[in-house]
């Protein structure tokens, strides 16, 4: 990779329309005056609740509006996808899902709730209720889910001298237009639900503090997000990140893939952690350092570029 022009590809990453949308998380919880100094945390895959021996995870996803149009089947399985994804991201395992599904007459609806009901058979979670209007100008979703945790993953705990590491499926395919890469809908009966055990059964066994799910930001976006809640920077090489054949790489760090996760891991328990994912043929490498710089850059080759400097701006962050 030594040919790439490594400060072009950072602008690229930086001005991604799913950075943006993570810059949008501010708008909003200064509208909530939600700030550093809330006892709510900005930035984390889901809230988390102290609940008797361990913690209660919510979390809620919306999707846009022309992927639910284009696609309602499987805006349905993502919807139960997505954040049966959130709560493995936290070290929780999922209970249950509730929907909202708005549509313009009954074939999208019927197409969405197709798609959340064949997810949540694959991947072993109930749904218990939800709402309906079939009379809306267009189709839209949301979907909630609930989990529970019995020791949390969280984004708040990546330390200096952590090794990142990612662990994503590549065995799948894009469902263009749109960036995500599906390798789940595909899978066979049973995979999806043990391949997630791998995070619960991770923060049990205190192998690791700090994970995030990749997001609709992309690899490296949801790294920045990973950086800003620990209040740490992290050095990342692209040319490491494990990534399907005959993928642009400038296309695959923008990608939303249906089982990735980037994980801040001590450098003692790395082998460890990726041998997990090895057993389920998940592909996981070491793809950087997380450093005390608080700016997440691109280094190859002898080269280093900056995506975002926290010193210069937040990323989903305010402060009064």
């Amino acid at each position: 990779m030594s040919d790439l022009d490594l400060a072009a590809f950072a602008a690229l990453l930086r001005e991604g329309r799913g950075v943006a949308a993570k810059r949008d998380i501010a708008t909003v919880t200064r509208s909530m005056q939600i700030d550093g100094a809330s006892t709510v945390q900005v930035g984390d895959d889901c809230a988390a609740i102290p609940d008797g021996d361990g913690f209660l995870l919510f979390a809620i996803e919306g999707f846009i509006e022309a992927f639910v149009a284009a696609d309602p089947w499987f805006a349905g399985w993502c919807g139960v996808m997505v954040n049966v994804s959130d709560i493995a991201a936290m070290g929780g395992r999922a209970m249950a899902v509730v929907d909202a599904i708005w549509s313009a007459g009954p074939a999208d609806a019927e197409a969405m709730a197709r798609g959340m009901r064949d997810a949540a058979a694959a991947l072993g979670v109930r749904i218990v209720g939800g709402h309906s209007n079939l009379s809306s100008s267009k189709p839209q979703l949301s979907v909630a889910v609930l989990g529970r945790a019995k020791r949390l993953l969280t984004s708040f705990d990546a330390r200096p001298g952590d090794v990142l590491v990612a662990a994503i499926d590549l065995r799948g395919r894009y469902r263009d237009p749109f960036p995500n890469f599906d390798a789940a809908t595909g899978a066979p009966e049973g995979r999806m639900r043990r391949d997630l055990e791998i995070l619960p059964l991770l923060a049990e066994d205190g192998l690791c503090a700090a994970t995030k799910d990749i997001s609709q930001a992309g690899l490296v976006g949801t790294a920045m997000m990973l950086a800003e809640c620990s209040g740490v920077g992290i050095d990342i090489a692209p040319s490491a990140v494990p990534i399907p054949a005959d993928v642009p790489l400038a296309r695959w760090l923008q990608t939303f893939p249906s089982f990735g996760y980037l994980l801040s891991v001590a450098p003692s328990f790395v082998p460890d952690v990726m041998g997990r994912f090895a057993e389920r043929d998940i592909s996981a490498a070491s793809i950087g350092i997380v450093t005390d710089s608080r700016r997440v850059d691109l280094v190859d080759a002898g080269q280093r570029a900056t995506v975002w400097d926290f010193a210069d701006a937040p990323l989903m962050q305010w402060t009064v």
